[in-house]
């Protein structure tokens, strides 16, 4: 099952690029510092060239062969402005407007990833969430056939075989009420960004009824997702609407659900709503003792991921690899 280990391995084989929009903070610094030592990630740090070489050496951490781009001073800022402003163009962007918004560090970075100078970004250590996902739903855009932008955590604890048990879960962060096409759609994201960290999805569509025992639109909208999601992806072992004792415990299962596959063995859970999702995952962290790692952005044409407020350089360091992985 999963372990950073894997990930580095594929890393190693295709070593990546990927932005980090705040370059002169402490924890990305550490965590750049970290990755260089690897040698399997290049960081690209923005910012002031001499602020973030100053500050790196006051936090005393070596960054030597990383790359740091200051938007004011980018050679190619021309290229840059003419792309966003065909990118925008819908907007009535014009290049005074651009070479403006092309100053934060959000936009810049994001349109690196765009402009192929990138594979990856991982940003929002000193900022929201929103500040992450906007500009890349504006400039990377959703990948073709997906209407929405999703979110997973992938949940780790180590198991008693010693291997580590490993869950995804999902839209826990960005969808708050997504709708039944909304739900096939994470679900089917979920279950492929699962199989990346080893995870054989077996995807339950939670709920406060396993077939039928509940009723309410509430659960006819996951029932409804669920019997879409199984055509949208007859390769995937899918299964709802289940209550999540019935997802999980095989003893529950032979009670409530005994002709199900999944049943009793998921590992894949997708929530109605946000306010589940977050508190799922939460308890899972809390009580569980699952490490949560994410919220990993699906849906969209590279990869962008948003970090916590609150995260320590560990946490940088295990969302870049991730994120890179992704690319």
């Amino acid at each position: 099952m999963f372990g950073f280990g894997q990930l580095i391995d594929i890393l190693k084989k295709d070593p990546k690029k990927i932005v980090f929009t705040e370059g002169t903070d402490p924890r990305i610094l550490e965590a750049s510092s970290r990755l260089l030592a690897g040698t399997f990630l290049k960081p690209i740090l923005i910012g002031n060239v001499d602020e973030v070489k100053k500050a790196a050496e006051e936090a005393g951490f070596n960054i030597n062969g990383a790359t740091i781009i200051d938007p004011l001073t980018y050679d190619k800022m021309d290229e840059m402005v003419e792309m966003f402003c065909e990118l925008r163009k819908s907007k009535g962007v014009t290049p005074e407007q651009a070479r403006e918004t092309l100053k934060a560090a959000n936009y810049f970075g994001t349109m690196l990833v765009k402009m192929g100078e990138a594979d990856s970004l991982l940003g929002g250590a000193t900022y929201s969430t929103a500040d992450t996902v906007r500009p890349a739903l504006q400039l990377i855009k959703t990948k073709p056939g997906n209407k929405i932008v999703s979110s997973c955590f992938i949940m780790v604890r180590p198991g008693a075989t010693g291997e580590n048990e490993v869950l995804a879960m999902a839209d826990c962060a960005i969808n708050i009420k997504p709708s039944e096409d909304d739900l096939v759609e994470i679900a089917s994201e979920t279950a492929d960004c699962a199989k990346i960290f080893g995870v054989d999805p077996k995807i339950a569509f939670l709920s406060y009824s396993t077939f039928g025992s509940g009723k309410g639109e509430d659960v006819d909208k996951m029932r409804n997702a669920c019997e879409k999601a199984k055509a949208a992806r007859p390769d995937l072992a899918i299964e709802g609407e289940l209550q999540f004792d019935a997802a999980v415990s095989p003893r529950v299962a032979r009670t409530k659900c005994p002709n199900s596959e999944v049943a009793g063995y998921a590992n894949t859970f997708i929530f109605p709503d946000i306010n589940a999702g977050n508190i799922g995952y939460k308890i899972a962290q809390r009580l569980g003792n699952f490490e949560a790692y994410g919220p990993i952005l699906l849906g969209l044409n590279a990869p962008v991921n948003d970090l916590s407020r609150g995260c320590n350089a560990g946490e940088v360091y295990s969302m870049a690899i991730i994120t890179a992985a992704l690319a």
